[in-house]
């Protein structure tokens, strides 16, 4: 027999939660494969089984959390294989021969298991349909063949009404009594309805490093604004000669954005740097967060070595990242040691924000929407340009005032002059 562990995930991540099951008890295992998949604080993880054999005991239930090291499941070795699969079809058989309440359940929760398996659903949707207690098997899609987390929504929503079924069905009552209470709580005034549902474990953590950062840094954000025209005009001339001498990988506002970054870093080594304790650790790398976001909120995938890379390398890292980020794909490599991110809320239709800064580095830059204004070119001039407005959020702690505004002039200053940043890089 063999124990299926908890792996090491990180340095800072010492539990997760399991997200779902891969494998049901009774399944046959190969040695390498993945049995489940676990949520933490950064990333989903898939543990896989040491041994090829059978699943033959589950410790812990999806939704649970589980610390590193413990142990949620037992998987047969090789040598067990036979017996566990012959034992298979016995426990199949004693439904049929008697009428014992604990075999009916059994074999109802593996249908139903097997069942949602064959359907094609997105992980949140999965997931939200298991603290519903939805059967996927009886949701409406809306549009296409996946099922989305607001296609569960709308299975949920007539489930109060079915009160005179289950009347008439005594043995299914008990289940359907148990996912009411907080849905009683919820509509105790009719005339107020709301909707109650339990943050994911990603969600939770993201709300929580967020109050983290709030109450234990002293920052603050400085504004200017980037006048687009030559980098738009660059990006016009150059993009598709730039697609075909590198493989299909477009031009996009990142890399320019990315490269001043680096540039600034250079110039202003405190913005690159973090706390610890007593001590100023001064960082000597350019890993570049970029957020994205997804289905269960804002990730940070690092861009490694922006210092030794060309503008196509970001750019290519980039949409790989995101990439992975929007598949649940990405491993801890890809989000830890990062010195520095980016956010872009100009993709989603922002003026100007305030970013708050991820995690314990000393800075973060906003993006924002290009908008069209008039621009005094001079005293006796007024055009109409491309306008950005750029934030620097930063921690006063390490940070001063002439630093950070001297920072974002020199992203300003960069982004308006590409030459200069192409000599920069």
């Amino acid at each position: 027999m063999s124990e299926v562990k908890v792996p090491e995930l990180a340095e800072s991540i010492t539990e997760g939660t399991i997200s779902e099951w891969l494998k049901s008890v009774g399944d046959q295992v190969e040695k390498g494969e993945n049995i489940v998949e676990l949520e933490t604080d950064k990333v989903n993880v898939e543990v896989i089984s040491e041994v090829a054999g059978v699943l033959t005991e589950i410790k812990a239930e999806e939704g649970d959390t589980v610390e590193v090291g413990s142990v949620i499941a037992v998987v047969s070795d090789g040598e067990a294989q036979p017996a566990s699969n012959d034992a298979k079809p016995e426990k199949q058989e004693e439904p049929s021969k008697e009428d014992a309440g604990k075999p009916e359940a059994t074999e109802t929760k593996e249908e139903t298991a097997s069942s949602n398996e064959r359907i094609q659903a997105t992980p949140s949707a999965r997931r939200l349909a298991r603290e519903k207690g939805i059967d996927l098997s009886k949701v409406k899609t809306q549009a296409g063949d996946v099922i989305r987390p607001e296609d569960v929504e709308s299975a949920a929503k007539p489930q109060p009404q079915a009160k005179p079924a289950e009347k008439s069905q005594p043995a299914q009552a008990k289940p359907a009594e148990k996912s009411q209470p907080a849905q009683a709580k919820s509509n105790d005034n009719p005339s107020k309805p709301v909707v109650r549902e339990k943050l994911s474990r990603r969600r939770q953590t993201i709300a929580k490093k967020l109050l983290e950062v709030s109450n234990n840094t002293a920052m603050l954000t400085t504004f200017n604004e980037v006048d687009m025209t030559n980098v738009m005009e660059l990006r016009k001339r150059k993009k598709e000669k730039f697609q075909e001498d590198h493989n299909g990988t477009r031009l996009g506002f990142m890399s320019f954005f990315t490269k001043a970054a680096v540039a600034a870093l250079k110039k202003y080594p405190d913005v690159n740097a973090e706390i610890d304790g007593t001590d100023l650790v001064l960082k000597q790398f350019y890993d570049i967060g970029i957020a994205v976001s997804t289905e269960e909120g804002l990730v940070v995938p690092i861009v490694k070595d922006c210092d030794k890379k060309n503008f196509a390398e970001i750019e290519q890292d980039i949409v790989d990242l995101a990439v992975k980020a929007k598949d649940k794909k990405l491993g801890l490599d890809d989000m830890m040691g990062g010195s520095f991110t980016i956010t872009n809320g100009g993709v989603f239709g922002s003026l100007m924000s305030t970013p708050i800064i991820n995690g314990t580095q000393a800075a973060i830059l906003g993006m924002h929407s290009i908008v069209t204004r008039p621009i005094a070119i001079d005293k006796d001039r007024m055009e109409n340009r491309p306008m950005m407005y750029i934030a620097l959020s930063y921690d006063h702690r390490i940070i001063d005032g002439k630093q950070a505004v001297g920072f974002l002039k020199t992203i300003k200053d960069l982004i308006e002059n590409p030459e200069d940043l192409l000599l920069e890089s």
